[in-house]
């Protein structure tokens, strides 16, 4: 079989937005709530207070978000729900009036698509909430509601609320707050797969999947893909899985994962022992013990070869996202370790995501921290923020750098060099975690010798030796650059 994946995720740049946090429409709407309720914008995030944020604010930063370079989109859940993070879904078919509305989102993806910017939507199709109108007539009907089958009910009365009782029926990971939806009903499935044609016929370019690994109904997420690519053959479909994702990447399903096995190894070598092991403890990503070259050299080996080539270049390659600390917070505020695990996420093959506000230096421990109001201007960091401008500009500016062979050409010590190869362009990248600086001398078969510095600081000296050529390459302690051909 011949696995297919949509081309434009290849050259996409992802920023991913959590809606309550990122942007207060500054222009007079019509509101919900105004803001006498809403938590100060800058103060510590908590689990059930609401920023107000709105779908508006976002439309109004579109010109911030495209001229970082950013070209797709990926928002946390948005439609109606009693959360702050909305993956407790009320109406499947409803973007919460928080955020502005259908109209709203509608007015934010025409303007998006205006720019060329695609939009990807997070699909929470495990579980729904105690507020889900079906579950909440379950809960008003008991055994006589037609909707009882359509959960995991296990016993009578259903104890929604009170922790003293047995809930008597499925949540998500035992929370009675999100009740596990019956996929082996035919009806559950039904609706669910309407609920993903509507909103790509709506015009969305995708779905990013929560939990995909709880629904293991056979032939579940077959027929999902099916069913949205008849729609639209370039929809994106993106799983939430943290590891080893063959199972679900096949090509008759997800067109790739959130790829934390990417993130894992890239933190563990770019902050090294800098890691805060309390922000990394919980979660299994694994971005500790920290790794010399060598060894991240053989862990990045295994991801690539994990997948078909077609799949690694629709993967979304991450280093922080709404369920992980902030990668400031987990270096324990080390910018170079910043800047080098966005160098070299930049550079590798899939789709680079930047979580709102890593882009200037925004902290934030495990969440609900790590979903802080992203800052004003004049609390950004200036360097972290002109870092990620640059290398995306460069991602755009090079095909190798978004389809080319990778290659590994050095790693010993802390000391990281790869190529990045398509047809008759080619980049060498390096990458000295180290704190002091290396000098290395690699022997490389390459048409080219790339000797212009696109990014960064180093010493470059090309030596011909009848077949090879010898690369002597001096990188500054905690520093990385990218060579092309000048």
């Amino acid at each position: 079989m011949q696995i297919q994946t949509p081309d434009w995720v290849k050259h996409a740049v992802f920023y991913q937005i959590f809606p309550d946090r990122f942007a207060r429409s500054k222009q007079p709407q019509k509101r919900l709530l105004h803001e006498t309720r809403w938590e100060d914008w800058d103060a510590m995030p908590t689990l059930q207070g609401y920023k107000g944020g709105d779908l508006w604010g976002i439309l109004e930063q579109l010109d911030y978000i495209q001229d970082l370079g950013i070209n797709a989109i990926y928002f946390t859940p948005i439609f109606q729900s009693a959360s702050n993070h909305r993956y407790h879904t009320h109406d499947y078919y409803l973007v919460d009036p928080m955020l502005g509305g259908n109209e709203a989102f509608k007015e934010l993806l025409d303007a998006a698509h205006q720019r060329n910017i695609k939009v990807v939507l997070d699909g929470v199709f495990n579980h729904s909430s105690r507020g889900f109108f079906f579950f909440h007539d379950v809960l008003e009907n008991g055994p006589h509601s037609p909707w009882v089958n359509w959960f995991k009910i296990e016993d009578w009365p259903l104890s929604p609320y009170n922790g003293e009782f047995p809930a008597n029926y499925a949540g998500w990971a035992g929370n009675r707050a999100l009740p596990e939806f019956n996929h082996d009903n035919p009806e559950v499935r039904e609706y669910i797969m309407e609920i993903a044609e509507y909103w790509i016929k709506f015009g969305i370019d995708g779905w990013r999947l929560d939990v995909p690994f709880e629904i293991t109904t056979p032939g579940f997420w077959q027929e999902f893909r099916l069913r949205v690519k008849a729609i639209n053959p370039d929809a994106y479909i993106v799983g939430e899985v943290w590891g080893d994702s063959r199972e679900w990447l096949d090509g008759t399903q997800f067109d790739g994962v959130m790829n934390y096995l990417f993130a894992g190894p890239t933190i563990a070598f770019a902050a090294g022992d800098r890691v805060v092991l309390e922000q990394v403890q919980t979660r299994d990503y694994k971005p500790y013990p920290p790794l010399f070259a060598a060894e991240y050299a053989t862990k990045i080996q295994e991801v690539l070869q994990l997948y078909p080539w077609e799949i690694q270049l629709t993967q979304l390659n991450l280093l922080a996202s709404h369920d992980t600390a902030r990668l400031m917070t987990i270096a324990g505020g080390d910018k170079a370790s910043v800047k080098l695990a966005t160098l070299l996420v930049l550079t590798f093959p899939g789709a680079p995501s930047i979580y709102y506000g890593d882009e200037v230096g925004l902290p934030g421990a495990i969440d609900p921290d790590s979903r802080r109001g992203f800052p004003l201007e004049a609390n950004w960091d200036r360097e972290i923020f002109n870092t990620h401008c640059q290398l995306i500009s460069l991602r755009h500016a090079y095909p190798a750098l978004r389809t080319g062979d990778y290659q590994v050409l050095y790693a010993q010590g802390e000391l990281y060099i790869f190529a990045r190869t398509l047809d008759k362009e080619e980049l060498i990248i390096a990458v000295n975690a180290g704190t002091a600086s290396v000098k290395a001398n690699v022997n490389i078969t390459m048409h080219t010798q790339p000797n212009k510095l696109l990014y960064g600081t180093a010493e470059v000296e090309w030596n011909s030796k009848e077949e090879t050529q010898q690369l002597t390459l001096t990188v500054p302690a905690r520093s990385g650059c990218i060579l092309g051909v000048g």
